[in-house]
């Protein structure tokens, strides 16, 4: 076998590395406000989300695509060039991912390897591999403007879903209402559940995919294939399964206190902008992360600002801001530590 093929195998275990974390990092957008409601019991929330990751995995392939290609441009180099610049941006990703989960914070896995794969394709650049283009105009368009948007039209509908619901229900009986937005609670964090899936494993099956065109296994415009797709599918819904306990709590009770029908809008409100990004013609892999978090905070500004803890909710904007050129910079570092090694062998 040759070195170029044990190095691709290596980014692709690192691909699958990243995947695994992902779903540790991301398992509290699905499940954190069903937990801290009670709708669910925390490893039973775990063992649902980990099986919606796996569905909504193998749902399409439209944001993989994206990633690996309108991202940065490999094509006129060498394997191992294009491998490296793979493996640079998924240690970056993996470093930063690895860092905010560290100190709870939910920043986006998604933006964690975008981020990465722009800053090494730059690092490349800038050691004159001409071949090397980083797309910033479809960064622009399919990453920075769905960053900025998701989370506006998350917190927005969240906040208006939620008082409409406060109409609807203004003469029910609380307590038999909250009971039945706690049981409508297990439908919809399957719902972001599967979203989650559908958006997050899509980006590593692009970055699988950008390895296995670089080695001849898989030709750039087909499509990715089966085995792709499910080794992705089954190492985000592996991660899901093993929790995110620090995140949840960010997520469950630092931000906001949810009850049963804010939790309930807050997750069907997250799962459909994750839908309406995945299938519509713009294919932008937005952040779970960003965008359920806004939506909790939509959902909870209706019973007053002050019950937001907007100092938790600018720690978490602080971490989304710095996670793209964080892990472009660290992905860079990597870049050229790898460069200095493969000098000297």
């Amino acid at each position: 076998m040759g070195a170029e093929i044990w190095l691709a195998v290596a980014v692709m275990a690192l691909a699958v590395s990243f995947d695994f974390t992902n779903g540790f990092h991301d398992a509290a957008n699905a499940i954190a406000t069903a937990v801290s409601t009670r709708a669910l019991r925390p490893r039973a929330a775990l063992t649902m989300a980990a099986l919606m990751n796996l569905i909504g995995a193998l749902m399409g392939t439209a944001v993989a695509e994206t990633i690996a290609t309108q991202i940065v441009n490999l094509g006129g180099l060498e394997q191992h060039e294009q491998l490296s610049i793979v493996l640079a941006a998924l240690l970056g990703a993996i470093t930063w991912n690895l860092i905010t989960w560290w100190f709870g914070l939910p920043s986006s896995s998604s933006h964690a390897l975008i981020g990465g794969l722009a800053g090494a394709g730059l690092a490349a650049i800038m050691i004159q591999w001409d071949d090397v283009a980083v797309k910033w105009a479809k960064i622009g368009e399919k990453v920075l403007i769905p960053m900025i948007a998701s989370p506006a039209i998350g917190f927005t509908l969240a906040f208006f879903g939620m008082i409409a619901v406060l109409w609807l229900f203004k003469n029910s009986p609380p307590h038999r209402t909250m009971r039945r937005f706690r049981v409508a609670q297990v439908g919809s964090a399957a719902a972001l559940a599967l979203g989650h899936g559908l958006q997050d494993a899509q980006k590593t099956m692009g970055v699988i995919f950008m390895a296995s065109i670089a080695v001849g296994w898989s030709q750039e415009g087909n499509p990715i294939p089966f085995w792709i797709k499910a080794l992705a599918a089954s190492a985000i819904s592996a991660g899901t399964y093993s929790g995110g306990w620090r995140i949840m709590r960010t997520l469950g009770r630092k931000v906001i206190h949810v009850d049963p029908a804010r939790g309930f809008v807050a997750e069907a409100t997250g799962a459909l902008v994750l839908y309406l990004a995945a299938f519509t013609p713009i294919h932008a892999p937005i952040s779970t992360t960003h965008t359920i978090t806004s939506a909790i905070m939509g959902a909870g500004a209706t019973r007053s600002l002050s019950a937001v803890r907007w100092g938790v909710a600018k720690n978490i904007v602080t971490a989304w801001v710095l996670t793209i050129p964080a892990a472009g910079g660290t992905a860079m570092l990597f870049f050229f530590a790898i460069q200095g090694v493969g000098s000297l062998l």
